[in-house]
């Protein structure tokens, strides 16, 4: 007699679909290769951009900048600091707008602040969760100095009506491409479509260096050398020439570190063959759960590619014969419930970035001008609906899916979707018992 197969879903007692020793594969993966160009670096002895001699930095500059198809690429410190030297570097000044997606990780809306203009909140597309051309209409004033454009998990932004947009008006596009490295718009690569443009090497992006790193892109000889002095204290850099300790702006230093460049120029000569498995990876992986009633699958439009960074999924409440406004409790009850068979569902950015405290409470030290906080301080859900809509009716999968090697973990992922599918009843009485409340309407007191 065969034993009867347990289907309960794991969070009632059933067992799981994917087992307790199985590891999503560690990622950035290290081989032989990295490990040399690391030590090669160390021995080197020259491990900064102010160091006589150093290589890998600049070497990872040129590689870089030919990869992405622009004239310049300058290495820095991290993510965040790429993108505020970009905005330096296209003239972004105190007191100035600086119009950025309203779903975004938290450094798009931090790095204008930075330089002490003012991030002006935009809402976004359902569809694509990147802001749009028209979303950015609504946002422009005259106080305008630049648009940052992020093309949020991996999948570029509509770039040619934004620049129609913002181009007629002198208004410079800085491209936040963190989550993008080798993603495609109409041909072009992301990152060389801007003025300026950043990306982040943090150890969790598609390309990585071994802790935290980042890159500035353009075309612009003038902007690339505003952007390299201000990388040093605002001072002038001249090739084969001693230093001469001049600062000439208020610069930071964001060099970054040799070994890390290294690392990541590693990384860098596999990147192709790896972005392409992966994105083979999850395109079989959506394909399983495509067909699945109330669950909306990333998807990407014919003229561009997805890095797949992160892969964002919402669901429709109405599928499952519940209200609109019960979107925020199934999904909760789904990540419960996905979380419970394996699977590492979770949100990402569960507030709008103009509901989070740092930029409701903007620092007190930078003098803006009268009047000018007005459009983030007195924000509402109904300013940012989508982006509202989008967060309440979404999860994410991060890093899994990042390893070329992750087909065999997403089959899991996705037999265990479709377990937890087939219990739609064990969803809903879950999502109707749950106590709920909009992250925007919970209390954000300071932590100190």
């Amino acid at each position: 007699m065969t034993a009867a197969v347990d289907s309960r879903l794991a969070m009632l007692g059933g067992p799981r679909s994917v087992p307790r020793g199985r590891r999503i594969p560690a990622w950035p993966r290290v081989t032989p290769d990295d490990e040399a160009a690391v030590l090669r670096s160390l021995r080197s002895g020259a491990f900064t951009a102010a160091a006589a001699g150093e290589e890998e930095i600049p070497a990872l500059e040129r590689e870089w900048a030919r990869y992405v198809g622009t004239g310049h690429a300058l290495a820095v410190s991290n993510g965040t600091a790429a993108l505020s030297l970009a905005l330096a570097a296209a003239g972004v000044r105190p007191g100035d707008e600086v119009v950025v997606p309203a779903l975004s990780f938290v450094a798009s809306g931090i790095a204008p602040l930075h330089i002490g203009a003012i991030p002006v909140f935009a809402d976004i597309d359902p569809e694509t969760f990147n802001t749009d051309a028209a979303c950015v209409a609504a946002a422009l004033t005259p106080r305008t100095r630049a648009v940052v454009v992020v093309h949020l998990h991996g999948l570029p932004a509509d770039m040619d009506e934004i620049l129609a947009l913002t181009r007629p008006r002198g208004i410079p596009v800085v491209e936040d491409a963190a989550q993008a490295h080798g993603a495609t718009y109409r041909g072009a690569r992301v990152g060389s479509l801007g003025l300026v443009n950043s990306f982040s090497l943090n150890v969790s992006k598609n390309l990585a260096t071994c802790g935290e790193g980042g890159l500035v892109n353009t075309d612009d000889p003038d902007v690339h050398r505003r952007a390299l002095a201000l990388r040093q204290f605002g001072e002038v850099i001249e090739s084969g020439t001693p230093r001469q300790y001049v600062s000439h702006a208020m610069g930071w230093n964001h060099k970054p570190s040799a070994p890390q460049c290294a690392f990541t120029r590693s990384q860098l000569s596999r990147f192709p063959d790896e972005a392409a498995a992966r994105d083979a990876n999850v395109r079989t992986f959506l394909a399983r759960l495509r067909d699945l009633p109330g669950l909306l699958v990333p998807s990407t439009p014919d003229d561009r590619t997805h890095a797949w960074h992160i892969l964002r999924f919402r669901l429709d409440p109405e599928a499952f014969g519940l209200p609109a406004g019960m979107a925020g409790p199934l999904r909760a009850a789904v990540i419960r419930a996905l979380r419970a068979e394996g699977v590492p569902a979770s949100t990402y950015q569960h507030l709008p970035l103009p509901a989070q405290p740092v930029f409701r409470r903007p620092p007190t030290t930078v003098g803006y001008p009268p009047d000018a906080l007005r459009a983030i301080q007195g924000w509402s859900p109904d300013d940012t609906p989508a982006t509202c809509r989008v967060i309440e009716s979404s999860f994410v999968i991060q890093k899994a899916h990042l390893h070329p090697d992750a087909e065999p973990l997403l089959d899991l992922y996705a037999q265990a979707v479709r377990k937890v599918w087939e219990e739609p009843d064990v969803l809903v009485r879950y999502a109707r018992d749950l106590p709920y409340q909009a992250p925007w309407e919970q209390t954000d007191e300071a932590p100190w």
